[in-house]
């Protein structure tokens, strides 16, 4: 299956299209869609604030939370924090996501292709790179 990029309006194959759903997710404010208030990841919210231990751990679960509920493609395994202590003062951490690729998953077949990581960074706007 193909998608389309949203930004160029290319075709784009499957797995960029589950790369593209997870950063429409993580990018979306909860209550922003007026047809489904319920979609986004919660994770824009918590950007800004002081990062302390406790909001940290909640920002890695919801981050593989919205992916887990949104972007039926991925099923997460874990997510492990990227870049180093100077670099999440700065505000350039992401995350390395371990999931399940599921090509199918949006048609309601689970069936577990390939693990794969990709990687999340949070600056000007949410960014997944392969």
């Amino acid at each position: 299956m193909a998608g389309v990029d949203r930004r160029t309006g290319k075709v784009i194959d499957n797995l960029a299209s589950a790369f593209q759903g997870v950063e429409v997710t993580l990018s979306t404010r909860i209550g922003s869609r007026v047809m489904r208030r319920e979609f986004g990841g919660g994770v824009v919210e918590l950007l800004g604030r002081a990062v302390t231990p406790a909001l940290f751990a909640a920002w890695r679960q919801l981050v593989g939370t919205a992916i887990d509920l949104w972007e039926p493609r991925f099923r997460v395994r874990r997510a492990l924090v990227k870049g180093s202590v100077e670099q999440l003062r700065l505000g350039r951490v992401g995350l390395t996501i371990e999931a399940d690729y599921r090509p199918r998953g949006h048609l309601g077949n689970f069936t577990v292709e390939r693990v794969l990581s990709f990687d999340i960074y949070f600056g000007q706007r949410v960014r997944v790179t392969a």
